[in-house]
């Protein structure tokens, strides 16, 4: 009886293993690993704003106030303790954030980027009183910086299934296979929990009723506390190892000053932003292109020891049976 020992390396240049070298040089295989770590994105929507303050001034005809109720000569009956909450919202319609993300181990994501949403002011209403601001549009620059936390993947899908199999003997082939082939299943969807942060710039937002003072351009409505933070859910679907596109709803909370027509005195007000976004990530290719004439692997594979891809970023490296095209 003869021993028969197959070829030490796979003729087809094809390996699944996970670590492989990605440049001729050292520098260049950790440069091209860590550039695999970002993708850059755009998406857009739009919001849903409310606005709302605790309402007292001394002289409450410093404001823009109106009845929309036939109560004309009562006297407006607020007091430092007892103050006119008021509330107003209206549509924030279209929105837009293009940035950069960083993924640490599909388990941490930190970004950062430029938005820019524009947004109307409805009225603020109160009793029987309402607060009618000036300016009917307003918009807002914002440069902000995200943290997300990874809560499922396919990594975490993985270690749910053997838990959820835990209790199978490893003598149970009919159960050791089921959960081989549902663990190795694609699964494209990514749950993460988000964090926002960052700075606003409001513009356009100046106020009609000054159009004859000494400086009509000085608006009443600015940003009191420029930095502002908010939470999120993002959801993700993979359209192959580099693309994806997402879904991302959450609130943003933040802070604003409304000005007395003298500007002797200003109102704070809260605003938070209920918002909806659907986006496009794009993931940097660690791994260079096969131009190699004559190679028609699809898949990533090795070429005197450096990995290649054989498909385009908008393709899965390594397709299954009935995904090659």
């Amino acid at each position: 009886m003869s021993a028969v020992f197959a070829q030490g390396e796979d003729i087809f240049g094809i390996s699944d293993k996970a670590k492989k070298p990605k440049s001729e040089s050292g520098l260049g295989n950790v440069t091209r690993n860590v550039l695999e770590m970002f993708s850059v994105e755009l998406s857009g929507g739009g919001s849903y704003q409310q606005f709302g303050t605790s309402f007292y001034s001394a002289n409450p005809s410093l404001y823009p106030f109106s009845r929309f109720q036939n109560l004309d000569g009562d006297p407006l009956d607020i007091s430092e303790e007892n103050p006119l909450e008021m509330k107003g919202g209206d549509w924030v319609f279209p929105n837009w954030n293009g940035g950069v993300r960083i993924n640490f181990f599909n388990l941490i994501t930190i970004g950062g980027g430029f938005g820019q949403e524009w947004g109307n002011l409805a009225p603020m209403q109160g009793g029987d009183h309402q607060f009618d601001f000036e300016g009917a549009t307003y918009q807002v620059d914002k440069l902000y910086g995200t943290v997300g936390l990874v809560l499922y993947d396919a990594n975490r899908r993985r270690s749910f299934l053997n838990w959820r199999y835990r209790n199978y003997s490893s003598s149970n082939l009919y159960m050791q296979s089921e959960l081989r082939q549902r663990a190795r299943q694609n699964y494209p969807w990514r749950f993460i929990f988000e964090a926002e942060f960052g700075k606003l710039n409001l513009k356009k937002a100046y106020d009609a009723a000054l159009d004859d003072g000494p400086d009509p351009y000085v608006p009443r409505l600015a940003v009191s506390d420029k930095n502002y933070y908010g939470l999120g859910l993002r959801i993700e679907r993979d359209f192959s190892d580099y693309t994806k596109m997402f879904v991302k709803g959450g609130a943003d909370f933040r802070s604003f000053t409304y000005a007395a027509s003298d500007f002797s005195e200003f109102q704070e007000l809260d605003q938070k932003v209920y918002a909806m976004q659907v986006g496009l990530a794009v993931r940097f290719p660690g791994t260079k292109r096969c131009k190699i004439v004559g190679c028609g692997v699809v898949m990533k594979h090795m070429h005197n020891g450096i990995e290649y891809r054989g498909s385009g970023i908008f393709n899965f490296q390594d397709r299954k049976v009935g995904q090659w095209y």
